[in-house]
């Protein structure tokens, strides 16, 4: 049984994402499939929100959790109190979930928010929690890459 499971990266891959996203060429459509997104994603349970789960330089709190499964891909979990920001995690889980450690650290875990037209529109704060996150998750790949 996976800790915190969620549908991205498995029944919410970046090809479905792609296609969402690619049908809404306005900004303010693609906030709303977005929010859609972090409705998606199950809360954590209270007692998963822990501190040394919490990432610092995000300006709404964000927590990022991950376990190793038993063939050594990673699943990674994730909230945030931000709609949007859940939103983005939402996006970064797709990217990320499911895969080996080396593939993590070969591909910047970013790169899908770039392909959905959706960073350019970020501010500047939002954006430096973005690259607070993709640091955690690769201090997680590195953690397990051989």
């Amino acid at each position: 049984m996976m800790i915190a499971p969620h549908p991205f990266g498995r029944d919410i891959t970046a090809t479905k994402l792609l296609e969402m996203f690619s049908a809404h060429k306005q900004w303010e459509d693609r906030y709303r499939q977005l929010i859609l997104l972090a409705k998606q994603l199950p809360p954590l349970p209270e007692s998963l929100k822990q501190n040394e789960l919490e990432l610092t330089g995000c300006e709404n709190r964000v927590w990022l959790g991950h376990e190793c499964l038993p063939d050594g891909r990673l699943h990674f979990y994730g909230d945030s109190e931000g709609r949007i920001v859940r939103g983005l995690l939402a996006v970064i889980l797709t990217a990320v979930e499911g895969k080996m450690p080396q593939q993590i650290l070969t591909e910047d875990p970013l790169a899908l928010l770039d392909q959905l037209g959706l960073r350019q529109q970020l501010s500047t704060s939002r954006a430096s929690g973005l690259q607070a996150l993709a640091q955690g998750i690769r201090a997680i790949a590195t953690q397990y890459a051989p």
